[in-house]
């Protein structure tokens, strides 16, 4: 069983399980590096898991996990951690999206770059984008760290599963963390062939109307 995919009533220590399992495939695949990014899943209506602050994500044990009420109070940490630096983020997502478990902020390498350049993530260059996600929006600048960062994606989570963050890296959810790493994996894809494609001098794109075809099935789409 794909321990990313938890059940509607997965117990807590499944539920760390994933957030570790989660960590290190983000940490092998370079979406997030060092002691960046961070994950968290909805307990239930009261509670939050989260992941430390200044733990790497690709070595996490059980004790770098946080228990956390609805308003950032901790509830249960091991000694001498701290609930991640974007908690408020995370918090503000769950407040906004009733039908959200799992939160992923991560520094995707080429999604990251494009906002650095000034670039927004195209919907019309992989009919996979259109198809999976629709359009991922770029914030304003936040501070990282501050509750800067709950402000700017406040209004965009409601309408939208994944994010980039101006020069700070990605926010994607899901269901279940399974559902939010394949967004976050869809991003990061779909920025790199961007990428490469401004690099080799042209990118062409979608035409209008093969466009709108892609919005007639995108409810369909199962991938």
């Amino acid at each position: 069983m794909n321990p990313l995919a938890f059940s509607p009533n997965a117990s807590l220590d499944e539920l760390r399980q994933a957030i570790i399992a989660c960590g290190r495939l983000c940490y092998e695949r370079r979406l997030m590096t060092a002691n960046d990014g961070n994950i968290s899943v909805r307990v239930d209506g009261e509670r939050v898991l989260i992941t430390a602050s200044g733990v790497s994500k690709g070595r996490m044990e059980a004790q770098d996990l946080i228990l956390l009420d609805m308003e950032g109070n901790v509830l249960q940490a091991a000694a001498g951690r701290k609930p991640s630096s974007e908690t408020p983020m995370h918090l503000e997502v769950y407040r906004q999206r009733p039908d959200i478990r799992a939160v992923i902020h991560a520094h995707p390498i080429f999604a990251t770059t494009l906002t650095v350049a000034g670039h927004d993530l195209p919907l019309n260059v992989l009919p996979e984008m259109m198809l999976t996600l629709g359009e991922v929006p770029t914030t304003a600048y936040a501070t990282p760290a501050s509750h800067e960062d709950a402000e700017v994606i406040r209004d965009l989570i409601r309408t939208h599963n994944a994010l980039l963050l101006r020069q700070h890296g990605s926010l994607t959810v899901g269901i279940h963390l399974e559902e939010a790493l394949i967004h976050l994996e869809r991003v990061e894809h779909v920025a790199q062939v961007y990428y490469q494609a401004l690099l080799l001098g042209h990118v062409e794109r979608i035409p209008p109307a093969a466009l709108q075809k892609l919005t007639a099935r995108m409810v369909r789409y199962s991938g």
